[in-house]
């Protein structure tokens, strides 16, 4: 399985939702919170770019001692219509300052310097040191996810409904839906007859690295539920 800190990687570094949360910003607009654009340095810093006049780089640019304690709190939501789309969230704690030198017309490039990280998601809840963060790569796949479970959901449905003959124990599946793909398998959202939902994980053989290694892990699995 991936570890707490990949996880958290992957999160920082795809799509999902981030908003920062700062103090004395309780009256700002969530949207004007929201970084433009998020990349992890070298040293595991997070870098965020905001508008120039954004409340975030006023506020860095005042804050007393040249930081601020700032919370990247990132939500990840699947991209097809499941029960409870929200599959987790981490927040990335740490002092914020404007990042010299790096800047583009009309933007600024923040610097977080994080301290404590915390995720909490399919896989369960854990604490992550800022080295164990740093040290960690995303999931290859993470470029790739959105559009290959939209994909799976919408040209690959029959094969997708397959995989309940994999269950064994569990019967009465009526509907089968993609919720989550990472290097080390496919997870699926199952309802059963009694309208309840519950998740399925589905292993490959051996971690890929690449979408051609995800296909002929995709082909395998199917063909195993026949």
């Amino acid at each position: 399985m991936p570890s707490a800190a990949e996880r958290t990687r992957t999160l920082v570094q795809s799509t999902c939702s981030a908003v920062l949360i700062l103090p004395g910003a309780d009256g700002a607009r969530s949207e004007d919170l929201m970084p433009e654009a998020r990349v992890v340095g070298t040293d595991g810093e997070v870098y965020l770019m905001f508008p120039a006049d954004a409340p975030a780089v006023r506020a860095a640019t005042h804050a007393q001692d040249g930081d601020l304690p700032a919370v990247l709190e990132l939500t990840d939501v699947a991209p097809v219509a499941v029960p409870d789309r929200v599959r987790g969230r981490a927040w990335v704690s740490g002092r914020l300052t404007c990042a010299p030198g790096v800047a583009e017309p009309g933007r600024m490039m923040l610097r977080l310097a994080v301290g404590e990280v915390y995720v909490d998601d399919l896989w369960g809840d854990a604490a992550v040191r800022p080295e164990e963060f740093a040290d960690a790569l995303p999931d290859p796949l993470t470029g790739y996810e959105t559009e290959l479970l939209q994909h799976l959901a919408a040209a690959h449905d029959d094969h997708v409904q397959g995989l309940s003959g994999l269950l064994g124990h569990r019967a009465g599946v009526q509907r089968v839906v993609p919720l989550a793909l990472d290097r080390f398998g496919l997870r699926v959202r199952c309802r059963d007859t009694a309208g309840q939902s519950f998740d399925a994980r589905f292993d490959f053989p051996e971690p890929v690295q690449d979408v051609q290694g995800l296909r002929r892990a995709m082909r395998a699995l199917f063909e195993a539920a026949g």
